[in-house]
């Protein structure tokens, strides 16, 4: 019989060493401080509160990177823990005192990590470091021998953690960037070479679609949770930066390779200016996967001048189809400098002098970290954020949870805290989904420790033998079988640990099953009160006021680049703010399973409207800020004011549809703007006719296909809603 071969099965598995390593690193790290300070010291209060500063960091927190960038987390955390435990052993003089304490600590723990990988990781530790001494018996005195358990366990966590062996690192979020931006100057050179010679049409799809398969890896929902770049700091904005600009410049490509601009006609100025566009982009996917920014001038922004020079002296004659083909390439490359000046802020460098603008799309980059941190904070001040309304359930949750043990004076109470903690989700159908295995893992470990008990009885020495195999195997086994034999291994591993504190109680694998039942219900009631929905419900509700926002955002931009004054980008905060909030309820929403549905639409596809209002926004003020002048002639503005309307009216109906999907229209053109019908397009044509310059001629091209595009991403996301609707799955 090969007795390795569970082993080398559990190892097999992609949650398999991760599960292996954690259960070692807290079996060293827990064992270690308890047994030392249990059995050498005769300190069983210090050797409790050892286990559980190790146990909870070990097993619950999720921080990113490797042991040498977790070991100042870990030396911020022991302060903090410090603070928790002294609330709770002073405020634990009376339940009431006690639950209004895990209100306030709940909700700040809770709520100040703000969706960010670091501050959020320790989360479940500082709120258990909370919990455990706020429950009777009141004894301050042991406060001291508390805090010297709780140092020992956290230390011995930290030493443990650079002493194992490293988990294999994943790749970082801008190395996935670096791989994307790659696959898009591939692309774009293709693109170009289409425009120069007319080259292969299967090359271009070929690496359109390599391009779109390397933008997907880089969506938050794609990355591991302590690899996204959803923090405050200037790296992981400008990370996030690069990659909606990235975004925009894939769908222009499309527009001109794929989309509804295919029949290119050829231009070698345009492939000229593709073709820097590629090798700027190439640059920046080096400075991505190296982590320094490469010295070198910027060739992207003279490229662009002289293919504006180009369009100029070649406007006589063109027709709408050559000039809205012309901005759209334009706006490619436009986007490519976006996304490269984002790359290399990400990676350390200070924004261009183009890009100093404080009114500018890299405003955050002029602005320190507090501001930038209180920034964030404020954006998700409001009940329309998931981030508060689960900071606001998890803490009434846990509240409730301890006045409720208090009350009913149950033994043990903190499991029910425990029980609520680990058994919430972010939405009512998630946590029914969890009650269930934690019952039985519950009953599972109490059923074994039963018969434990039965067995051996009151011998410290058995459990002190049982106590880091309970954890190893248990730790090891239960992340990969699942919930239920997590929570089995977690009944065992308290029972065991308190049969050594204090002689084994018959009743006490009941007890932890009433408990979990208790908390579980509790956290199940709280699901049900408070936005039971969740991400999918709060979700649909963000996206139609993205949209709406979207529908005035582009009236307001395209009135301020007429008019040539008050050119700064604060018209886009809004809405910027709205993509945020969006963008956070998003990922929550793919965290969860059980109330996800089939009928839901693609909900990057029907944000994409917003985004490319707020980016091409962002590039149109950029372009008419640097050329400042006169107002567009009164019957331009007008004309472009009438497209602006139109294009409005198209992201409100696509907002509808998140309401009440209308029926389908399939007699409606996929395309409904031809360049021939644009009246825009149809005064530039003919500049000098209309008392307009070439320049004029040149930036109302430039509006009209921003703004059609925008129309365009629009009509789409509408029918992907219907469709979605309609015929669901």
């Amino acid at each position: 019989m090969d007795v390795t071969r569970p082993v080398r099965r559990l190892l097999s598995r992609e949650e398999g060493p991760p599960a292996v390593r954690r259960a070692v690193w807290v079996t060293v790290a827990g064992c270690t401080g308890f047994y030392t300070l249990a059995y050498a010291l005769d300190e069983r209060v210090m050797a409790l509160y050892a286990m559980f500063g190790a146990l909870p960091l070990v097993l619950f927190a999720q921080l990113p990177g490797p042991a040498r960038q977790r070991t100042p987390v870990f030396l911020v955390v022991l302060p903090v823990g410090c603070a928790l435990v002294t609330a709770g052993t002073l405020l634990a003089v009376s339940d009431w005192a006690a639950a209004c304490g895990m209100l306030v600590v709940g909700f700040a723990v809770s709520f100040l990590g703000i969706g960010a990988p670091r501050p959020a990781g320790p989360a479940a530790a500082f709120q258990l470091y909370y919990v455990l001494p706020c429950f009777p018996p009141y004894a301050p005195e042991t406060l001291g021998d508390r805090l010297a358990g709780l140092t020992a366990g956290i230390l011995l966590t930290t030493v443990a953690d650079r002493l194992l062996w490293a988990d294999p690192a994943p790749r970082p979020y801008r190395v996935r960037l670096a791989d994307a931006t790659a696959a898009l100057a591939g692309y774009c050179g293709a693109v170009g070479r289409l425009l120069a010679d007319g080259g292969p049409g299967p090359a271009v799809r070929e690496l359109g679609e390599a391009a779109d398969r390397a933008l997907h890896a880089t969506r938050l929902s794609q990355v591991p949770p302590t690899e996204r770049p959803t923090a405050a700091s200037l790296r992981d904005r400008a990370l996030n930066h690069s990659r909606a600009a990235a975004r925009h410049l894939r769908n222009q490509l499309d527009s001109l390779g794929r989309g509804p601009l295919g029949g290119c006609v050829p231009d070698p100025a345009a492939a000229r200016l593709l073709e820097a566009a590629a090798e700027a982009l190439r640059q920046a996917a080096r400075t991505l996967r190296a982590g320094t920014p490469e010295p070198g001038g910027d060739t992207l922004s003279g490229a662009v001048r002289a293919f504006d020079t180009a369009r100029a002296e070649h406007h006589g004659g063109v027709t709408p189809e050559r000039l809205r083909q012309g901005a759209v390439v334009r706006s490619a490359a436009e986007g490519a400098l976006l996304a490269c000046e984002a790359a290399r802020i990400a990676c350390g460098a200070q924004p261009g002098p183009r890009w100093r603008d404080p009114g500018g799309p890299f405003a955050y980059a002029l602005a320190g970290p507090l501001r930038r941190w209180w920034r964030r904070l404020r954006l998700h001040l409001t009940l329309r954020s998931v981030l508060l309304q689960n900071a606001l359930r998890l803490a009434v949750a846990l509240a409730c949870a301890r006045l409720v043990a208090g009350v009913l004076d149950l033994p043990h109470g903190f499991w029910v805290l425990l029980g609520t903690l680990s058994l919430m989700r972010t939405s009512a159908a998630d946590t029914r989904g969890a009650l269930v295995p934690a019952f039985v893992g519950t009953a599972l470990g109490g059923a074994v420790a039963t018969l434990l008990l039965m067995l051996v009885g009151d011998v410290p020495v058995f459990y002190a033998v049982a106590t880091p195999v309970v954890i190893l195997v248990g730790f090891s086994v239960g992340p990969v079988l699942g919930p239920a034999w997590t929570q089995a291994a977690m009944t065992l591993t308290f029972m065991v640990l308190f049969a050594q504190i204090a002689p084994p109680e018959w009743q006490l694998p009941a007890v932890r099953l009433v408990d979990v039942l208790v908390g579980g219900s509790l956290g199940m009631a709280a699901s049900l009160l408070a936005w039971p929905r969740g991400g999918h419900g709060q979700l649909r509700c963000v996206v139609r006021d993205f949209l709406s926002l979207a529908a005035e955002g582009v009236k307001a931009v395209t009135a301020q680049l007429s008019d040539g004054r008050d050119l700064t980008g604060a018209r886009l905060k809004p809405l910027r703010r709205e993509q945020d909030l969006a963008g956070s309820c998003y990922l929550q929403y793919r965290t969860e399973t059980a109330s996800r549905h089939a009928a839901d639409p693609s909900w990057e596809a029907v944000m994409l409207p917003g985004r490319h209002v707020v980016v091409g926004g962002e590039l149109m003020l950029t372009r008419r800020h640097e050329g400042a002048g006169e107002p567009l002639p009164v019957e331009a503005a007008a004309e472009l004011s009438t497209l602006a309307d139109r294009v409005a009216a198209e992201c409100l109906r696509t907002a509808d549809t998140l309401r009440t999907p209308p029926p389908p229209a399939p007699d409606a053109p996929p395309h409904p703007y031809p360049a021939s019908a644009s009246g825009p397009l149809r005064l530039a044509c003919h500049p000098q006719a209309h008392g307009m310059t070439v320049d004029d001629a040149l930036l109302i091209t430039d509006i009209e296909a921003w703004l059609t595009g925008v129309a365009h991403d629009a009509e789409r996301a509408r029918r992907a809603t219907v469709r979605a609707a309609r015929h669901p799955g």
